[in-house]
Parts: structure tokens; sequence; C-alpha cells
């Protein structure tokens, strides 16, 4: 088949630069950034936090071909910061954001433990209500 092996999607060879920045010559304060062995889940959420950003004029994101493990961005900014700056802080921005989803799904799946006693009994509600139980009935039945 023509895909690559699944490890060449993610692995860095020798020598491989993760990121590389292309300065616009043509637009004033603007980069295309190249992110290799990456695609549209890292790709979307870069592009999405730096539309958030005030200084950030444009950002947009493709992924030239879905046989090639890499997406490129391009940003430009009204000049207060440079385009490269504006990605560091958007990443920074995104990995704190992450860690705190990450922090909060712990927390909640820990009290969760705590509160369920012994663990989940046969026909508990798995999100703590007191409902009847899916497999005692079927779900149509329920009066809306």
């Amino acid at each position: 088949m023509n895909a690559p092996a699944r490890y060449e999607l993610f692995v860095l060879e020798d020598g491989e630069k993760p990121v590389e920045v292309i300065e616009d010559s043509k637009i004033p304060n603007a980069a295309t950034i190249k992110v290799v062995k990456q695609d549209h889940t890292l790709g979307n959420m870069l592009r999405s936090q730096l539309l958030a950003m005030p200084e950030v004029l444009f950002a947009g994101y493709k992924v030239p071909h879905p046989l090639h493990p890499y997406f490129i961005v391009k940003v430009q900014t009204d000049g207060s910061i440079t385009p490269q700056a504006a990605v560091e802080a958007a990443c920074t921005k995104l990995i704190a954001t992450i860690n705190t989803v990450a922090q909060k799904f712990k927390r909640e799946f820990s009290y969760k433990d705590s509160t369920s006693g012994e663990g989940a009994q046969a026909g508990d509600d798995p999100y703590g209500g007191t409902g009847p139980s899916w497999t005692s009935q079927n779900y149509a039945d329920f009066d809306l």
C-alpha cells in the first residue's frame, strides 16, 4: 500500500526539525510555520488559540496532503509582537489549558471513586443518578 509506516507519522528522524518558521516577505508581520509530525488535532487547537489573541489579525492552517505528516500555520499579527512570539504564547496557553483539563478530569474520577464505596454495583447509574438501569428496561419506554 502507499501509506507510510505508522511510526513515520510521529517519530522525528535524526536531524529533523519539529518546527520551521518562514518569514513572509510580501505581507507585513506575517510568517508561515511548518509543524512536522503533527496533524489536524494540534493544527486546529493552535489556530483557535491564535485567533483568540487580540494581537493576531489572521491565523489559519492546512494539511497539504493526508499522507504527509505535517501542517502549515499562517499567522499575521498587528506588529505589537512577532508571529513567532504569538505562536509561542499560544502554545504556552494551550499547554496550560490542557493541564487544567487533565487535572479536572483526574479530580472528577477520583471523586467518583471515593463516593461510590466499594465500586459500582449491577444496576447503578454510571452518572450517579438514581434512575432506572438501562439493562432493566428498554430506553424507548421512558416518558419524555
